[in-house]
């Protein structure tokens, strides 16, 4: 549990939009830290755990939203957050909407809201329900700045808080970027099992390998991040382009051999060769971002 929930005073009372998975971990963690808390669920039933602990389930979302002038959304998606508040007097609410959704879902978003009164944050939640109220844990939030300062108490209590800044969609985007580079490595980790399959070689023998190589290799993200800062690209580079793609040859043909499809890491190896194609040999692989830009 984090500090903020073991300091001095009163509890801020507040509204939970959603008891799926998500949010009942993130009722559960303001209830054992004293917050009173009102609970809404498109399906009754599901509330269930939550007032059993103490919440007091309303019998709408309106109704629950009346409630407190703290309001915390923990949806499926955007439509349904419009659905819930959609009869609910929102004037004067603060609104914290933690359903996941595209940066310009929140942009729209907190201008719906202040067209109806009220003042909104967007979250882009950086943790799986059983890590809330547990350290690592974060929530990135964006939009209105004074909103987060009044209630980063509060919203610290089932995770640590990150603000991204005065754009609404920022926290979404970090999010958004985030789980891709996520699911990137996951594709990488799925691809090396993938090898090793019908092999003498154990997947628990190999794990500690792929995490301890990932990790070392995960640094290079700071690297790429100071290229693209000074546009240069060729400077103090050890593993050049033009050595790398040529090296992608050996890759494809072990998968071969090994009856493995290669889909997951062609698509960024075909980026490399494009790249290279183009006259950037000398390059570690920072250019293949200006590959993926659309406009």
């Amino acid at each position: 549990m984090n500090d903020n929930s073991l300091s001095s005073g009163p509890r801020t009372p507040l509204t939970l939009l959603g008891t799926g998975a998500m949010g009942t971990a993130l009722g559960r963690a303001w209830l054992a830290a004293g917050h009173p808390l009102t609970v809404w669920n498109r399906t009754p039933r599901r509330t269930d755990a939550l007032t059993a602990e103490g919440a007091v389930a309303a019998g709408s979302a309106a109704e629950a939203v009346a409630a407190n002038r703290l309001v915390v959304a923990c949806l499926l998606d955007d439509a349904s957050v419009g659905a819930a508040l959609e009869g609910a007097d929102l004037a004067g609410r603060h609104l914290v909407n933690l359903t996941t959704g595209t940066p310009a879902d929140a942009r729209a978003r907190a201008a719906w809201a202040e067209e109806r009164g009220a003042r909104l944050l967007d979250g882009g939640i950086m943790a799986v329900p059983p890590m809330i109220g547990a350290p690592g844990a974060f929530v990135f939030y964006s939009g209105d700045r004074e909103l987060f300062e009044e209630h980063r108490g509060t919203l610290a209590v089932p995770a640590g808080t990150e603000y991204a800044g005065a754009d609404p969609g920022l926290a979404a985007l970090h999010d958004v970027a985030l789980l891709t580079g996520m699911y990137g490595m996951f594709a990488g980790i799925t691809s090396a099992f993938a090898l090793l399959r019908d092999t003498e070689v154990a997947p628990g023998e190999f794990a500690p390998l792929l995490v301890s190589w990932l990790t070392a290799m995960a640094g290079q993200a700071h690297g790429m991040a100071a290229r693209l800062a000074s546009g240069d690209y060729t400077t103090d580079v050890v593993s050049h382009l033009a050595m790398q793609v040529a090296g992608t040859g050996t890759l494809l043909r072990t998968a071969e051999e090994q009856g493995v499809s290669a889909e997951l890491i062609t698509p960024f190896f075909d980026l490399m060769r494009r790249r290279l194609a183009d006259g950037h040999g000398a390059e570690d692989t920072t250019g293949l971002v200006h590959l993926l830009r659309t406009r």
